[in-house]
Parts: structure tokens; C-alpha cells; sequence
């Protein structure tokens, strides 16, 4: 009974916190998008801006509800946003929930590889890299680890297309399907076959930080008391790691596994661009520069979402991860 209680008011404070989040991330956005240098009708004609008149000007204005104060817009784009929808999005002319659940699900299988292979390869080379610490092992993980973490996505995924896709061919230029088909027509082998890259370059940059992390845990976790004890029993170093430091060191790499989710959307937005990966992140950058204000913020609040729901995930599981949170009320 206690458990249940303690697991309502669980779930009351995190949808407050969500409300709240939610509206303050509505509020500044519109603002920021308020001030944009882009004119959204301009930005809506494209080239076509010298053939229309003014008076077509302002009944595209008028349509897209672009002639109201801003105020006036923000409070009337609120209302239906408490409603659910979203909007009309100016690009695609169709429901902004609509594009960014299209868009949404070709990103989705791109970032949870590139998630899952930085959680498991950078929790394994983080403790192999603080248990032996100044090994050549542990140098030359460091290495990789740091030189990763300070280089930017763009790079990388830039150095590796030229590689692998332009120089040696093994992989496609771009795309999430092969050009001139639709993804119904494409196989589950050639949308893996187009995935491989766009992922292992995101996963590079992933898998580096998280190894950071987990060596400094595991290092303070090799030099405890209990290491020492058990050292002392003639115990090995590797040994000591996996049956009494993993347990401390599992816990700090799940939250900043779930904390990445945030980073790993916004490095999906960059390994987008380079692949010309049609996801969400490579509609956000087009949402942006083509001014489409409606379906801009649409993908921001439903990355907000998105994040939130994996940090509040990562609360559940550090239940089942660390027994002592929930004697101690870690839910609250």
C-alpha cells in the first residue's frame, strides 16, 4: 500500500513537472522563433517571391494566420496546442503531427543503434579502462575516448563518408532508402544497409563520453576499501571489477545513458544533414531556414517530450538497478 502511495505521487509530481517544462519551453521558443531574421512568407515563396503581388502576399499571410500580432498568435497557437493540435506545417501542407510522426520513425531506429551500441561499448572499454588504469589499454582507450568527446559529429560523419561511401563504396552516399524508391518499396535489408553509417557515426561520438564517465567511476570504485579488501584475499584486478565494482558503477552509467537521449537527438540532427537522412533532425534544420514557425515548434516540444520521458524512465530504473533508493523513498 505504502509502495502504491509512494508511486502515485510519484507520477503526480513528474506530470507537474512535465506541465510546467512544457510551458515554459512553449512560451520561449515562440518568443526566440518570434525573432527570427526569416520571414515565414518569404522563407513559404522561395524563388517564386518576385512573381506574387502584394495583395497574394497577404492572403497567404492571412491563411497561415501570419497577419495577427504576435501575441495574439502565440495565445491563439497555445489553445489549440492544449487540444493537440498542432498546426498546419507550411512545407509539407499537411498536420505537423502527421510529418513529424513520419519523420519521427526513420530517426527513431537511427538513434536507438547509436544509443544502444554507445551504452554497451562504452560501459564495457569504461571499466576495462579503469581497471587496468595507465595500461596501454586504459591510454589507448583514453585516447580514443578524448579524442572522440572534443570532435564534432559533422566531422566525423564527414571523414567517414568519404571513406567508406566515396572511397571504398561499401556503404550508400545518402539516404534512408536507395534513391527512387518509396519506403514501402524499400527491403528491411537495404534500409539496414543504408542505417550502418549514419548510426556508427553518431554511436562513436556516444560511446566515447560514456567511457569517460565509466572510468573515473570505476577507478574511484578500484581504489575503495572493499577493492583493497578483497586485493588483499588475492583476488584480481578484473575479478574485483565485475563481482563487487560494477554494482557502483552501473547505476551513474544509466543515468547518463538515459541523460544522452537529449545530446543523441541533437547529434541526429547533424549525422541528418551530412547523410541527407530524411529523419526529424534533418527536418528540424529545414523547418528552420524555410521558416515553417508551426512545425519548428511542434518538433521542439515533441523533443521535450521525447527527452522527458527517458529521464523519467531512468528514475523507474534505478529501482530496479539499486535496491537502496527504494528503501530509502527514491521514487519521491
Amino acid at each position: 500500500m505504502i509502495m502504491k502511495n509512494t508511486l502515485i505521487l510519484f507520477c503526480l509530481k513528474k506530470i507537474l513537472r512535465l506541465m510546467l517544462l512544457m510551458a515554459a519551453v512553449a512560451t520561449f521558443s515562440y518568443v526566440l522563433v518570434s525573432f527570427s531574421p526569416v520571414n515565414p512568407v518569404d522563407a513559404y515563396l522561395g524563388t517564386a517571391i518576385l512573381k506574387v503581388s502584394p495583395e497574394q502576399r497577404e492572403i497567404i499571410a492571412k491563411r497561415w494566420g501570419l497577419d495577427q500580432p504576435p501575441v495574439e498568435r502565440f495565445f491563439n497557437w497555445a489553445s489549440q496546442l492544449i487540444q493537440g493540435n498542432f498546426g498546419l506545417s507550411t512545407i509539407f501542407n499537411e498536420p505537423v503531427l502527421s510529418v513529424i510522426g513520419k519523420r519521427f520513425v526513420t530517426s527513431f531506429w537511427l538513434m536507438f543503434l547509436a544509443w544502444t551500441l554507445s551504452g554497451i561499448f562504452g560501459f564495457v572499454l569504461g571499466v576495462l579502462s579503469g581497471t587496468f588504469e595507465n595500461s596501454v589499454l586504459d591510454k589507448s582507450i583514453s585516447l580514443y575516448a578524448y579524442t572522440m568527446a572534443s570532435t564534432p559529429t559533422f566531422w566525423v560523419g564527414m571523414v567517414l563518408l568519404t571513406v567508406f561511401s566515396i572511397q571504398l563504396g561499401w556503404t550508400p552516399v545518402c539516404c534512408a532508402w536507395p534513391v527512387g524508391l518509396s519506403p514501402e518499396q524499400a527491403t528491411l535489408g537495404q534500409r539496414v544497409h543504408h542505417l550502418v553509417l549514419p548510426a556508427f557515426t553518431l554511436s562513436l561520438i556516444g560511446i566515447a563520453q560514456i567511457t569517460l564517465h565509466t572510468r573515473e567511476k570505476t577507478i574511484e570504485a578500484m581504489n575503495s576499501d572493499y577493492a583493497a579488501f578483497a586485493r588483499a584475499q588475492g583476488e584480481k584486478d578484473l575479478g574485483i571489477a565485475f563481482r563487487h565494482a560494477l554494482r557502483n558503477v552501473l547505476l551513474p552509467a544509466v543515468t547518463l545513458q538515459f541523460a544522452s537521449i537529449g545530446e543523441l537527438f541533437g547529434g541526429a540532427v547533424l549525422a541528418e544533414q551530412v547523410f541527407s537522412y530524411p529523419g526529424l533532425g534533418k527536418t528540424t534544420v529545414e523547418a528552420g531556414y524555410r521558416g515553417d514557425v508551426p512545425l519548428l515548434l511542434g518538433i521542439v516540444i515533441f523533443s521535450t517530450l521525447f527527452v522527458f520521458a527517458g529521464n523519467t524512465m531512468a528514475d523507474l530504473i534505478y529501482q530496479a538497478v539499486d535496491p537502496r533508493i527504494r528503501k530509502t523513498g527514491g521514487l519521491i
